[in-house]
């Protein structure tokens, strides 16, 4: 007798199976998602395992905070904002772009001095008083806040005014770290994300610069308007507060 109902209960588990995934995949949605180009590599990963736990799509766009907030401003339908700052977000929110009481800090980033030559920068940081270098790669501080940092960590060294001449500014801290991964700068300031994987400087050398030395770099997400009522918009929302996303944020150097 069991033997006969053996093949119909596997058949009711296997239709059981394909319900639930219809239904899971019915209710799946894609947010629209800008991120700070300094959390490129934390964020494809977050959005894949965030995608096979729960189904929905994050389609990301990277790039320099002070764009976004242009683009945000001027109508682009992004529905959460992952800033790089925490002014960006507030600002949207008081200016009713952003859902109000929806920011909050995913991640504080640190600041670090990076050379793609091994042994080139110390662990001091000296080589920005005594190095022979032609160029120093920084983000826009105009619009990048690790840019902002950077000048100033420069200020508080008494550097600023030596080292202007030979300043060379990224758009974003993504093209700021291209240039000195290709060499056209010798060393650069960068986001610690940028250049570590699982806890270690991946290539060349690197001083990580003193928190005291600038603002703290808290990075605020904001639930944009648009994102409003996206099921999908408040699934990565809390998702990124989960232990697998802050694993794989703490991993790229990051703090809360």
């Amino acid at each position: 007798m069991l033997q006969h109902l053996a093949p119909a209960l596997r058949a009711i588990v296997g239709w059981f199976g394909l319900t639930l995934a219809s239904v899971q995949a019915a209710q799946a949605d894609t947010v629209s998602v800008a991120v700070a180009a300094n959390f490129t590599a934390p964020m494809q990963k977050i959005a894949a395992a965030f995608q096979a736990d729960t189904g929905h799509k994050a389609e990301l766009s990277f790039g320099a905070t002070g764009k976004f907030y242009a683009q945000i401003s001027n109508g682009a339908p992004f529905q959460i904002l992952l800033s790089a700052d925490d002014t960006t977000p507030a600002r949207l929110e008081k200016e009713g772009k952003a859902v109000a009481n929806a920011r909050f800090t995913y991640a504080i980033g640190t600041l670090v001095l990076w050379s793609a030559q091994p042994g080139y920068v110390d662990a001091q940081g000296a080589v920005l008083k005594t190095g022979d270098f032609k160029h120093l790669a920084i983000a826009n501080p105009k619009i990048a806040p690790y840019g902002m940092a950077a000048m100033q960590a420069m200020d508080k060294l008494g550097v600023t005014a030596r080292l202007q001449p030979r300043l060379v500014q990224g758009e974003n801290i993504a093209q700021t770290h291209q240039f000195v991964a290709t060499g056209n700068a010798q060393l650069g300031f960068v986001a610690l994300s940028q250049v570590m994987a699982d806890g270690k400087i991946t290539s060349g050398s690197a001083w990580q610069v003193p928190a005291d030395l600038h603002e703290p770099i808290r990075q605020d997400a904001a639930l944009l308007l648009p994102g409003k009522d996206s099921a999908a918009a408040a699934a990565l929302l809390s998702y990124l507060r989960g232990d697998k996303a802050r694993a794989i944020i703490r991993s790229h150097g990051y703090s809360f």
